[in-house]
């Protein structure tokens, strides 16, 4: 048997503009961390077709998508 319980709040003023304020700082994270590893999934896709297609890729140098680079970015 599976139970669940359901909450309601009635913030205040000031809470509900914080918790705007968390989510829009939320929603800019995701964003941007997802704008970043689109990125580099397009970088990558184009670098695997221009080896297929016989380019020489060994001076190319990359990284693939790494969370921590990106979490260290958003502080800048």
């Amino acid at each position: 048997m599976l139970k669940a319980y359901k909450y309601r709040i009635y913030p205040n003023q000031k809470q509900k503009e914080l918790i705007e304020k968390t989510f829009g700082c939320c929603r800019f994270v995701y964003n941007f961390c997802r704008a970043e590893q689109k990125k580099q999934e397009e970088m990558w896709t184009t670098v695997k077709e221009m080896q297929q297609q016989g380019y020489p890729l060994q001076d190319y140098k990359s990284r693939y998508f790494n969370k921590f680079e990106n979490v260290n970015a958003l502080k800048e």
